[in-house]
C-alpha cells in the first residue's frame, strides 16, 4: 500500500493510471510525469522502488524546485552522420553551433509541469477566481451565486443537480 501525499495509490493499478487518482492530474500530465521520474509505462505502483516513490513524492510536493528533466543529447531530425575520415572535434564544433542557433532561435520549450498545481494549491486557486468572478459581478459570478448552470446548460431540466453541484463553501 503505497501513499503519496496523503493520497492512497492502488498497488495493482498501472503507475501511471494510479496517479490520476490525485486532484488536478490527468492522464496526460501523469505520463509526464512517470517519463520525466524513468518509471515505465507498464509498472505497477507495487514494483515502484522506494527510491522512485520518494521521487514521486518530493516532485508532487514542489515541481518548481525539483531539479531539471535530464537533457540527453539528441540528434536533429536533419542530422547527417560526419564521414569516417572526419576529424571529430570539427564535426563536435558544428554540433555545438547548430544548438546555439536552435537556443537563439527560442526552440527550446519551456518544462510543462513546472507550473503544476496539485490537491489545495489546485482547489484553493478555483475557489479565489470563483470568488474574483462574483467580486467583478460578471455574469458567470452572478451564475455560481445563484447557484445556477455556469457554462450555459438548460435550467428547466437540470438546475436542480447544479444547485446541488455549485455550492460555495461558506467562510
Amino acid at each position: 500500500m503505497v501513499h503519496v501525499l496523503g493520497i492512497h495509490l492502488n498497488d495493482n493499478h498501472f503507475a501511471r493510471f494510479a496517479l490520476t487518482n490525485i486532484y488536478g492530474v490527468g492522464q496526460k500530465t501523469a505520463h509526464r510525469i512517470c517519463a520525466r521520474l524513468q518509471i515505465h509505462d507498464r509498472c505497477r505502483v507495487k514494483s515502484l522502488t522506494p527510491l522512485q516513490i520518494t521521487q514521486l513524492a518530493s516532485f508532487l510536493s514542489s515541481p518548481q524546485t525539483s531539479p531539471p528533466a535530464p537533457k540527453y543529447p539528441l540528434a536533429d531530425p536533419f542530422y547527417k552522420a560526419p564521414p569516417p575520415e572526419a576529424n571529430m572535434d570539427e564535426a563536435q564544433a558544428a554540433l555545438r553551433r547548430r544548438q546555439n542557433v536552435r537556443q537563439l532561435q527560442g526552440a527550446r520549450q519551456k518544462d510543462p509541469l513546472y507550473n503544476l498545481r496539485i490537491e489545495s494549491e489546485l482547489r484553493r486557486e478555483i475557489r479565489e477566481n470563483i470568488a474574483h468572478q462574483r467580486m467583478i459581478g460578471s455574469y458567470v459570478g452572478l451564475r455560481h451565486a445563484m447557484h445556477l448552470p455556469v457554462r450555459g446548460q438548460n435550467t428547466q431540466s437540470n438546475a436542480k443537480t447544479a444547485k446541488k453541484l455549485n455550492q460555495l463553501d461558506r467562510w
